[in-house]
């Protein structure tokens, strides 16, 4: 028997309902429409069709046109008096955020209007917030305003359209009768004026009251929110009895709040009334102006259940369930062994009659066989009903099996304010899954239909991002907005999609494991080259078997586990010399062309790129492949490719492609062939999230929305990498789980490095005898031998002929930068899921945590430490030794020397005899009462040893204490077990990614990764540490420069960089362009201030900004931040030699034809929805002719422009951008993390703009290219040429990283494929490599044939993308060498190629 669907009593029941203030309307389709204005600040005819029989005339979308996300129209919700009426008109004018208030606003005026008796009418004029950026709107609501008799505003926390309120509002504010404004920024609530009653004063009070009151909110967070909501019941009682005007004032101003929150069309009527009864003028000789009597407000339930077909709300657990399962659930065909949905939800939506989008979720969910509970908050703490309602009555069991929350908001609290511990506090305690799904609030449905980009901006930094904090999962969009009428409409497919998935979470909750069929899912990129198994920084197959017995621990049926990962690997791949294209590859499924078409329902979708099915991807030309090995329950399967890799026609294209037939059949295959319960995706990363559809905020026409459709998607994603993590969140519904990246090393020195090295501790003991000239014409020696002479200016002639200091200071610079080398992290190996580094391995993070000082947790740098207990200040140190002074260089070495072996002890005091730390020996008062009788603590001793033993333990406890909390944190294991929870349908505790040496918070690792909120970057911390990056790059390029700075910078911006830093990229831009970032009222960077150039103390300098892909998903707000900066300076009244942004914008405003304004474009990315810019595709699959195709891929798909004037769209300005480039001197990137260097991954060289700019420019001149790196204490600037060098000597050609990684086995050699790739990358935008790193990568790997057999058996393919890559590289003009080189490779290449197609 199908389930009871309330889909027509019940609906037309509740759609008439009372109180409701248009009828029939919210169920019906929205339309955009243009915003035309009625003439004169309150002209125009009623809204047509208001009461009765709205209009369903479609209107053209200016969205794309205007890109404002505001087709809405004022003038719809307008209300216009009776025409040649004698009663007092009031005027109002309000302003909301969320338009649910609309629709009780306009009955109430409707019925204030109709009423024959009363003295009174109102003209009524209702502006959405997000409106207010139209410069036709805000004229029209200036108008307005300066008309009005009442102005009324709620919600107004968008900082630039606060401002906007403000600027309208404030000049009439003591003309208005009244001008009520509910919870917004603290300007806005200034305006507030009732009668004697007002907030001018608002937090500039410096009472005890206010004081106390502030403390009480800084303390109770949220909970405070909840205890002035129980005052403003009880407060209006106890006013009432007071005889002052002022008590009955601020009585009316909460009896107003009341009516507000109570929301219904009758509340707001009352309302209007008491305002106009009490504040508004009558008209002569009229005694009232209503003859109605001002009921006092409907209350309603703070917190509550509420279910579309129930008599009442119900305030009790129990009562509901007795009428539940009693009257309802008969009828619905539910029993108690249904699954059961917990539904959070917006007490507004209910009492403002605007709830046609949760009667249908409720309905969908119980029509699938889902009981629910659907409960609700009056406030913004919606932990309240969750503990209230969410468990058997007087237990601590939960009474759900899934949570989703439909508020939009995070957990606890609403625009302004996050209580996020205490959301986590409860969703912990309820232990399952939470997904948080969300109602359009800025746009119409018809907008973000049309929309590329997706989700408003405003609302992605409101409701998706801050509610990932809490650990919430998958926004999906389930109900739209009518642009005419405000109401909510529900999206039916989304509603379905939502239901299943929601009811597929619950699934995992309730169904035995070992029925549980789990997909794993590994990735191959770049295809056809031995890469199954990709994963940043992860040994893939080592880690799937590791899963594989952990699950079989759990009970789940995994078969036969094959012995080791080697087999495992052998058993999916087949044949390790497999390549993808080929039936190689363990076939797991032959899927016919038939049975493709039937199971998934959009393959016509795909003709269009890729023709009829089955194509030529996936297929042995009948059927389709999909390929992996099953283990019983648990499939290991290999995801297609994106298809285009090799293909330079469609790299070319500016949007990116849709996936092919071959990647559609392996997600129809999981979800309706095989019948996965769960996928569980390896690693960073796959292409699933990055398919063509929308940036957030999915719609059903969204491949990555298709591909996953209703299956649970479980995310294996590195913790240092949140951006990309967030992407697969948003874009593909992806519970992230982190894993930790490998343990780092000091990169060391090796062969002619550490040669060098020894001469100059030499020098240093006997430079003051005689051989002091003959060593240092040694060092000068070796030091070209080892390629430094374009590192550090080398004398020609014999260095006797200098004197002792100018030796000292050569000999200094050497040191320098072999200390650069030695000192330098990089992760050794590969991580395997399950296993936790040893004690060993965590002391060199550990090291590089205890260097940084960190303010906020009043905890000072060892190297500071150590630098004050020999009287210098380490700032100092690191600036000597930089200018390469030797007695310095020599300080600095030590420091960093008895840093090691401090926390190497602090370690070791808690390490058993395995290696391993199973228990913290923590600091203790003890350890600094034994300093006191002269014992020191080991870590002391060590600095002791190591020349520093005036450092005191006092000083020492805060950090060591950290040290301690770190290394626990490091060594924790929970990667599997975060995964067994997910699997299980419980909750994964959510923590930031990043990078753990700056924030230790990203460790334990097993978390459900979260970025941040990007409206609190940057910070300050992070604009302090731009301005020394920045003004090094700046100086150093004036000296080099003549004395002249450079007019403009390319740079670009990172998503995990600048999640990372904290804003540090961010800051550095606006920092050359002179403009200060200011926090607003509640601590949200969104302000700005154009620095003078006095203060500044050079000129402005001008800026090109490119954003990844991964960026624009994450800080598209921040964009609009740069935005507004650069034109901020744009517009400056400065003269050009000390504006340079001004100047280039005027003479490309000339040159364009159009205003200084939009010339001041200076915010670049991809166009909505596509990444990169598809020179990294090419480069790695070798697929392009010439570096002119290289950049015309970049010039394509890199130049849609950002206008904060416009935030809707990514408007394609290819002149604008190439003129733009065509003034840059300098190119600029940023290295924040030891994790990741230049040619670690293709991200970097993909969006380097050397070349391109060199051809842009009328000169042809290349630009100089600069790598500021601030992975450790003391940052630096280097140029690009200086990075590859470093990053070559340390990794690629660095005997204990590449051996290393080859123990790692097949992924380790591929590690070295990808390093030698990626460096010839920068070859091909740069030109920066130089000559020697290729010649000796050939010696390390091709010469010698005991390193030419050990790659040959560990990685065929890999070896022969190595030997691919040296040839073209040659053949590219990218490396001179020998033809004994060349005949030799040729000779390698074809070896392995007989090798990989079996021939003897």
């Amino acid at each position: 028997m199908a389930a009871f669907v309330p889909a027509c009593g019940a609906w037309v029941r509740r759609a008439t309902a009372a109180p409701r203030g248009v009828t029939g309307s919210g169920v019906a389709s929205s339309f955009a429409g243009t915003a035309a204005l009625g003439k004169g600040s309150f002209g125009g005819s009623p809204v047509a069709g208001a009461a009765h029989g709205v209009s369903l005339v479609s209107r053209p979308v200016r969205m794309q046109q205007a890109g404002l996300f505001t087709s809405s129209k004022p003038a719809d919700r307008r209300i216009t008096a009776p025409p040649a009426t004698s009663k007092k008109v009031m005027k109002v004018v309000y302003v909301v955020l969320e338009a649910q208030y609309q629709s009780s606003m306009s009955a109430a005026a409707r019925a204030i209007n109709a009423n024959e008796e009363a003295n009174l009418s109102l003209d009524v004029a209702g502006y959405l917030l997000e409106e207010l950026r139209d410069p036709e709107n805000y004229a029209q609501f200036q108008k307005d305003v300066a008309d009005a008799n009442v102005f009324i505003g709620s919600l107004i926390f968008v900082q630039e359209l606060a401002e906007r309120v403000t600027a309208a509002v404030e000049p009439h504010r003591e003309r208005l009768d009244a001008c009520i404004i509910f919870p917004s920024m603290p300007e806005v609530m200034r305006l507030n004026k009732l009668g004697t009653f007002n907030m001018s004063q608002l937090g500039q009070s410096k009472s005890a009251i206010a004081s106390f009151m502030k403390k009480r909110r800084e303390e109770s967070g949220a909970s405070f929110e909840e205890g002035m909501l129980k005052l403003l019941r009880t407060l209006p009682k106890v006013l009432k009895y007071l005889p002052t005007d002022k008590a009955q004032d601020a009585r009316s101003f909460m009896l107003s709040f009341q009516y507000w929150l109570g929301g219904s069309p009758t509340n707001l009527e009352n309302f209007l009334l008491m305002v106009a009864e009490k504040y508004v003028d009558a008209a002569p000789g009229s005694e009232s102006m209503s003859t109605k009597e001002v009921v006092a407000p409907e209350v309603f339930p703070d917190t509550g259940i509420w279910h579309p077909l129930a008599p009442r709300m119900f305030e009790d657990l129990t009562e509901y369930l007795t009428w539940y399962e009693k009257e309802h659930c008969p009828l619905a065909n539910l029993t108690s062994s249904s699954p059961t949905v917990g539904l959070v939800m917006q007490r507004t939506h209910m009492i403002t009659g605007d709830d046609c989008h949760y009667v249908s979720l409720v309905s969908e969910l119980e029509a699938g066989g889902a009981r629910v509970i659907p409960v609700f908050a009056g406030g913004l703490d919606f932990s309240l009903p969750v503990n209230a309602f969410f468990f058997h009555p007087g237990t601590q069991e939960a009474n759900v099996d899934v949570v989703v929350s439909l508020t939009g908001f995070a957990l606890v609290g609403g625009p302004a304010r996050q209580d996020h511990p205490k959301a986590i506090e409860a969703l912990s305690r309820l232990d399952r899954p939470y997904l948080c799904a969300l109602p359009l609030v800025f746009q119409t449905t018809e907008e973000w239909k049309e929309s590329e980009l997706g989700l408003h901006p405003v609302q992605v930094a409101l409701q998706v991002s801050l509610p990932e904090l809490d650990g919430a999962l998958e926004p999906v969009i389930f109900a739209g907005r009518d642009g005419k009428t405000g109401r909510s409409i529900p999206l039916q497919d989304r509603v379905v999609a939502l239901s299943r998935r929601a009811l597929k979470w619950a699934n995992l909750r309730r169904k035995k494991v070992q029925d549980k069929k789990i997909a794993i899912t590994v990735f191959s990129f770049p295809p056809d080259k031995g890469n199954v198994g990709t994963a940043a920084y992860l040994d893939v197959f080592g880690s799937v078997h590791k899963v594989l017995q952990g699950l079989a621990r759990e009970g789940y049926s995994v078969g036969d586990i094959p012995e080791t990962s080697e087999e495992l690997l052998e058993q999916v791949v087949h044949d390790k010399e497999a390549r993808i294209n080929s039936p190689e590859l363990n076939v797991a499924y032959r899927m016919p062309v038939s049975e493709y078409e039937e199971v998934c329902t959009f393959s016509e979708k795909l003709h269009e790129n890729w023709g009829p099915p089955p194509g030529h991807l996936n297929t042995d030309g009948t059927n389709l492949l999909v390929y992996g090995k099953h283990f019983g329950n648990v499939f290991v399967g290999v995801q297609p490719s994106f298809g285009y890799e090799g293909d330079p026609m469609r790299l070319l294209f500016s949007k990116s492609a849709s996936p092919h037939h071959g990647f559609a059949a392996y997600y129809a295959y999981l979800e309706n062939v095989w019948g996965a319960d769960a996928v569980l995706h390896f690693g960073t990363h796959g292409s699933l999230e990055f398919m063509p559809g929308k940036q957030v905020g999915m719609s059903g026409a969204c491949f990555p929305d298709k591909l996953i459709h209703t299956i649970p998607n479980v995310y294996y994603y590195a913790a240092n990498n949140p951006s990309e993590a967030t992407i697969a969140k948003r874009r593909s519904y992806a519970a992230t789980i982190s894993y930790l990246t490998p343990p780092a090393e000091n990169a060391g020195l090796y062969k002619g490095l550490k040669e060098l090295s020894e001469l100059v501790a030499s020098y240093q003991s006997l430079k003051d005898t005689g051989r002091g000239p003959a060593i240092v014409n040694s060092i000068v020696d070796k030091a070209r031998i080892c390629n430094m002479d374009r590192d550090v200016a080398l004398p020609d002639g014999d260095t006797k002929d200098l004197d002792a200091e100018e030796r000292d200071n050569i000999v200094g610079k050497v040191y320098v930068k072999l200390i650069e080398i030695e000192s330098r992290l990089l992760p050794c190996g590969l991580h395997t899921v399950g296993r936790p580094p040893t004690a060993a391995e965590a002391v060199a993070t550990l090291v590089n945590i205890a260097a940084l000082d960190r303010p906020e947790e009043e905890i000072v740098g060892m190297p500071r430490l150590l630098a004050a207990s020999v009287g210098r200040d380490i700032d100092d140190v690191y600036a000597a030794s930089d200018a390469g002074k030797l007695a310095d260089v020599e300080l600095l070495y030590q420091i960093t020397t008895a840093c090691r072996e401090a926390v190497t002890a602090l370690v070791k005091n808690s390490t058993n005899e395995d290696g391993r730390v199973e228990r913290v020996q923590k600091f203790d008062l003890g350890a600094i009462i034994a300093a006191q009788m002269g014992r020191r603590t080991p870590w002391s001793a060590a600095l002791a040893e190591n020349g520093f033993p005036d450092v005191e333990e006092t000083d020492l406890k805060p950090l060591v204490s950290y040290l301690e909390f770190c290394l626990e944190q490091v060594v924790a294991d929970n990667e599997l077990g975060a995964l067994v929870a997910a699997l299980e349908g419980k909750y994964v505790m959510p923590g930031p990614g990043g990078d753990p040496v700056r924030n230790p918070d990203v460790l334990p690792t097993g978390k459900n990764i979260h970025a941040l909120d990007p409206q609190s970057v940057p910070t300050s911390a992070a604009v302090d540490s731009a301005k020394v990056v920045v003004d090094r790059l700046l100086e150093r390029q004036r000296l080099d420069n003549g004395g002249n700075y450079p007019e403009s910078i390319a740079l670009v911006l990172w998503g995990t960089d600048n999640i990372k830093t904290y804003g540090e990229s961010l800051a550095q831009v606006l920092w050359m362009v002179g403009v200060r970032p200011l926090a607003d009222a509640l601590g949200r960077v969104s302000k700005l201030e154009l620095i003078p150039i006095e203060e500044l103390g050079r000129p402005r300098v001008d800026v090109v900004v490119n954003c990844s892909g991964v960026f624009r998903d994450l800080f598209i707000n921040q964009m609009a931040l740069l935005d507004r900066a650069v034109k901020m300076a744009a517009e400056a009244d400065e003269p050009p030699e000390v504006n340079f942004v001004r100047k280039h914008a005027l003479e490309q405003a000339e040159e364009l034809g159009v205003t200084v304004r939009e010339a001041a474009t200076r915010v670049f990315s991809n166009s909505s929805g596509s990444y990169s810019s598809n020179v990294s595709l090419a480069v790695e699959n070798g697929g392009w002719e010439d570096e002119q195709q290289l950049r015309d891929m970049y010039m394509s798909r890199k130049g849609f422009a950002f206008n904060s004037d416009k935030p809707g769209v990514m408007e394609v300005k290819p002149e604008l951008f190439r003129s733009s480039l065509s003034k840059v001197e300098v190119t600029f990137q940023n290295l924040d993390s030891s994790e990741i260097s230049l040619t670690d991954v293709s991200h970097y060289f993909d969006s380097d703009p050397t070349k391109i700019v060199a051809q842009c420019r009328e000169d042809g001149k290349k630009p100089v290219a600069f790598i500021a790196d601030t992975t450790t204490a003391n940052a630096q600037v280097r140029t690009l040429s200086e990075t590859v060098r470093l990053d070559a000597r340390t990794k690629l050609l660095n005997p204990k990283w590449y051996e290393g990684m080859m123990a790692s086995g097949y992924e380790g050699a591929r590690e070295l494929s990808k390093r030698l790739r990626n460096t010839m990358g920068w070859s091909a935008t740069s030109g920066d490599v130089d000559n020697w790193v290729y010649e000796d990568a050939n010696e390390t790997f091709m010469a010698d044939e005991e390193m030419q057999k050990r790659l040959l058996e560990l990685n065929p393919n890999s070896f022969r993308s190595m030997v691919t890559t040296l040839l073209e590289a040659n053949g590219r003009g990218y490396w001179e060498t020998s033809e004994e080189n060349i005949d030799r490779l040729r000779e390698l290449y074809q070896e392995v190629e007989d090798r990989i197609e079996g021939v003897e």
